[in-house]
């Protein structure tokens, strides 16, 4: 594998379990706030990015090369409101998503067919990442003044389950 594409799926895995701290304590602020919901939907989320971290750990492993974990960055504890929240959640699935399209620019520089078809599910998936988030952060920002529609959103949150 090339060294340039290695560095970056590796370091990868360290920006997805950091997604996944994040996402953690956003949680953990909405559930002592008495926002289940809210705290359900980014917990779940928060899974589903370990996840994430395991595919690159995975296919590295699959491809002969060892895996160095770094070091990870504490995430905010502390939040404003949902608004700063979903406003902090789409811009760092932009920011993953700008990651990401980093690596794969790697491997098609390298030539490294296998890492391209591998990442296309990836690339595939920020796309939904971004969808989710800035339609959350739309629907808080219509909310934010009314009280009872953010309870109902609440509850839509609620009941998002692990796929």
């Amino acid at each position: 594998m090339d060294k340039k594409v290695y560095e970056a799926m590796n370091d990868q895995i360290k920006h997805e379990l950091y997604s996944a701290y994040f996402y953690l304590s956003m949680s953990a602020h909405c559930d002592a706030e008495n926002l289940s919901g809210f705290g359900n939907w980014l917990r779940l989320q928060a899974k589903e990015e370990l996840e994430h971290a395991m595919k690159f750990y995975d296919f590295l492993l699959d491809r002969g090369e060892k895996v160095a974990l770094l070091a990870i960055e504490q995430p905010p504890l502390k939040f404003n409101s949902l608004k700063e929240i979903f406003t902090q959640v789409y811009e760092h699935e932009q920011k993953v998503t700008a990651l990401i399209n980093a690596i794969y620019a790697k491997a098609i520089e390298a030539n490294d067919y296998a890492s391209q078809t591998f990442l296309h599910w990836f690339i595939d998936e920020q796309v939904e990442e971004e969808k989710n988030s800035s339609e959350i952060l739309a629907m808080v920002e219509r909310a934010e003044s009314n009280v009872g529609v953010l309870f109902q959103l609440d509850r839509k949150l609620a009941e998002r389950e692990e796929d």
